[in-house]
């Protein structure tokens, strides 16, 4: 199947053929033909499938059609979890409508409220925004969201773990009851399911891969080490094999920090990002990464959500995360569009219940092995596994006692 076979307006097609994009993505392909009928969507795809172009064509096109009269009101709605992901999705909405006329701004907190005030106060067709700053600017009286004819929210599973549900439901309230929406999510938990029986009507169900499935180009790895010696092996590995753009995962901050610091001393090119850091500090590191300045990125989970990094060769999980879907998330920056790429975890004796029920989640045996000079001292016994409860942040392996729980913060201002 080609674009042009998905009915969408010429205008699109042209913007589409200037990407260079011929056939659509497995996503594409099932969404698109379903949000153009004006229907609900609940779809199911993994960061890399292109979802983010399944909602904005369709999207673009319906509003595109529609008589706009005055005054330019906020018609379409994009909620996402992160600022990076809210900055993605506006490059792809000013891209694809480059010959149309379509008016798009993207607001998110960390970063001066003013300039967002007064391109809102223009006139906004599509508005792309994280919950928090969305929120702020509504109780302003900047913006309205009655005239909102179609709802997107991306991943929504992701927006739930940074405990967003509150933000959601009072966002929900400000819409009008008569709307599409369209629900985007990497996986359908309990969660996702309950929040998506709250807000679609007879939604239409559209999935691209297998549920948790993992990319089949991502080759993935497993070293076993000491906890001591993690970052002695990951400079060893790096250095020894010549790796560039690297995109290392810690459970905490703290640790990424740290783990930026042994690796600039080592005379690599690292830098960290993290809830913490301010927006243009985020932004400075992200793009160093892209331009080759930069060979390491060491990131908390939520602050990688939504990087779009194309050919990402190297993925390496310096901690695995407490929740196995983080796992999937992780990996799926690497291996996209086709190529080939490298999935390494570093597991120390404490993360062997993460490991096995990540591997429960993925369905594979996840192939294990010691480095020469690094392996693990058998005299170490585990640390004592903390029981389950409901907080999916409970749970710490980490003898340095550090929150071991998800990174990234959850406090307003970061999450924003």
């Amino acid at each position: 199947m080609k674009f042009t076979d998905l009915g969408l307006a010429p205008s699109l097609l042209k913007a589409i053929e200037e990407k260079g994009y011929t056939q659509p993505s497995p996503i594409q392909e099932k969404a698109i033909p379903q949000v153009l009928k004006g229907k609900d969507v609940l779809a199911s795809a993994q960061t890399g499938t292109g979802k983010t172009a399944g909602f904005t064509l369709p999207l673009l096109d319906i509003l595109s059609k529609k008589q706009k009269s005055g005054h330019r009101k906020v018609r379409a709605l994009v909620l996402t979890p992160t600022r990076e992901l809210a900055a993605q999705i506006y490059e792809n909405v000013k891209e694809y409508s480059t010959h149309i006329d379509i008016r798009s701004s993207v607001i998110f907190g960390g970063v001066n409220q003013n300039p967002q005030i007064a391109t809102l106060r223009k006139g906004v067709d599509v508005l792309i925004a994280t919950p928090g700053r969305l929120l702020d600017l509504h109780n302003q009286k900047v913006l309205s969201l009655q005239h909102v004819e179609i709802l997107v929210l991306d991943e929504a599973d992701r927006m739930l773990d940074m405990g967003f549900q509150r933000d959601i439901n009072k966002i929900m309230g400000f819409l009008p009851k008569k709307r599409q929406n369209l629900l985007f999510s990497a996986t359908f938990s309990k969660e996702i399911k309950a929040l998506a029986q709250g807000i679609l009507h007879q939604p239409v169900l559209v999935e691209a891969t297998p549920e948790n499935s993992t990319v089949d180009a991502i080759i993935q790895r497993v070293y076993k080490v000491d906890k001591a010696r993690k970052t002695e092996l990951i400079i060893k590995l790096i250095k020894e094999g010549n790796w560039s753009q690297v995109l290392v995962f810690t459970r905490t901050k703290h640790g990424a920090n740290n783990l930026t610091k042994r690796m600039l001393k080592a005379k690599i090119e690292a830098a960290a990002i993290h809830g913490n850091k301010s927006q243009g500090a985020r932004t400075k590191a992200l793009a160093g990464f892209k331009d080759g300045s930069v060979e390491v990125l060491v990131a908390t989970d939520i602050a990688a959500r939504g990087l779009d990094i194309p050919l990402l060769p190297h993925v390496i999980n310096f901690e695995l995360p407490n929740i196995p879907e983080d796992y999937v998330h992780r990996i799926g920056r690497t291996g996209r569009a086709g190529a080939k790429g490298e999935a390494i975890s570093l597991v120390c004796i404490d993360e062997k219940a993460y490991l096995r029920d990540i591997e429960k989640l993925v369905g594979i045996r996840i192939p294990s092995e010691e480095k020469e000079g690094f392996e693990p001292d058998p005299n170490i016994k585990p640390e004592p596994v903390k029981k389950k409860g409901n907080n999916r942040n409970k749970g710490n392996f980490n003898r340095s006692g550090n929150n071991s729980g998800r990174s990234g913060g959850r406090s307003r201002n970061q999450r924003r």
